[in-house]
């Protein structure tokens, strides 16, 4: 059973976001675990860092796009700009620029649009902080991606004009779309559902979401270090991915209920996305679906060194793509490639947890030493 175009409920769009958002969060919290020298060798042995661990700029915006969308249903580009201002925390680790800009519109009123287009000489930014936060709106939008892509270039454009920013937030978003509608469609058929026999609590942002579940997947969520958007963020986390990767040439991901490979999943991305660096690095992505080895596939698709969307996003979509319905292998792969490894970790998390309960979602284990999302997101939900 597909989902139509529009025809989701509330309560499922909510329960895919949050999904989708815990698996971003505790994504960008692991990730960023590994900036620490001393948990160098933990990841290279792929052992989890002691807990807690403090989520990032990465999910405190995404908790903003969350809390809009269920305001408003849409992505409310005011209203955007005014919950990153008013939820901005200087100590989650936003670079220079979007640190200025935020500071800004919360104590001087300043037009957010004109700020955004000032950046970089009147470039705008081509950083990957849109894409890194855009995976629940694709879980939100789940019965269809082109309106996916659509709100995600709307949501881009508050903080990063830049083409090829746009660009890489229209991919994720459409891959995070694809990917939650197999959990719809799963949802609405439970009889072909193998989670259909457990449900969850009634708390969603403990973790515990209404879609039917394994018990295993319960768990909770959730800063620093320089941001994405700009400046500050040198990307230097520890390349460790040398050896090869385990794990099939390609995952497999349910999207409205017809079954689509890798190839096909990233192939249904580039036609949502324009011509640009992004589309031609997803086309090599995709090229490249049947490489175990993860140092190669990033010298290759770059990993986020230069925190740039055309350099981030391809990477992330196959490390997705490749080990769709595994979040645990998908995550470790993404963090062994090393580089912006909280940004990489945020979007991989967030495009798989939307694929629904299982394997899909981040192991009880590591939520539990994630941080919980912040308690103001609640009020989105009231």
């Amino acid at each position: 059973m597909s989902a139509e175009p529009h025809d989701l409920a509330r309560s499922e769009r909510v329960s895919g976001a949050l999904a989708s958002l815990r698996g971003l969060a505790v994504g960008d919290a692991l990730g960023s675990q590994f900036f620490v020298p001393d948990n160098h060798v933990l990841l290279r042995r792929r052992e989890l860092p002691s807990g807690p661990w403090q989520w990032t700029d990465d999910t405190e915006m995404a908790c903003s796009l969350f809390a809009v969308l269920s305001a408003h249903g849409h992505a409310d580009q005011e209203a955007l700009a005014a919950s990153f201002a008013e939820h901005h925390d200087s100590d989650r680790g936003y670079g220079p620029a979007v640190n200025r800009m935020l500071r800004r519109i919360r104590q001087e009123g300043a037009d957010w649009r004109e700020l955004a287009a000032s950046l970089f000489e009147g470039q705008g930014s081509w950083g990957n902080g849109a894409a890194m936060r855009v995976a629940p709106l694709g879980a939100w939008f789940a019965d269809d991606a082109e309106h996916a892509a659509e709100q995600a270039e709307r949501s881009a454009r508050v903080t990063h004009t830049h083409p090829e920013a746009v660009a890489g937030t229209r991919a994720v978003a459409a891959a995070t779309a694809l990917t939650a509608a197999s959990s719809v469609a799963s949802v609405r058929n439970p009889v072909n559902s193998s989670a259909a026999n457990s449900e969850r609590g009634s708390d969603p942002l403990s973790g515990n979401d209404t879609r039917p579940s394994p018990a295993h997947d319960t768990g909770r969520l959730s800063g620093g270090r320089t941001g994405p958007l700009s400046a500050g963020h040198t990307g230097q986390g520890p390349r460790v991915g040398s050896g090869s990767v385990s794990g099939p040439a390609s995952g497999t991901v349910q999207a409205g209920g017809s079954s689509l490979t890798g190839s096909e999943l990233l192939g249904r991305v580039q036609e949502l996305v324009p011509r640009s660096a992004v589309r031609a690095g997803v086309r090599r992505a995709a090229d490249m679906l049947d490489y175990a080895d993860v140092a190669t596939v990033a010298a290759v698709l770059g990993c986020g060194r230069r925190t740039s969307a055309h350099d981030t996003v391809p990477f992330a979509l196959w490390a997705a793509a490749r080990h769709a319905g595994d979040f645990r292998e998908a995550v470790w792969a993404t963090a062994q490639a090393g580089g912006d490894i909280d940004t990489t970790c945020a979007i991989v998390g967030g495009i798989v947890a939307a694929g629904g309960p299982g394997g899909s979602a981040p192991p009880q284990e590591w939520t539990e030493r994630t941080e919980e999302l912040p308690p103001w997101l609640r009020d989105s939900l009231t």
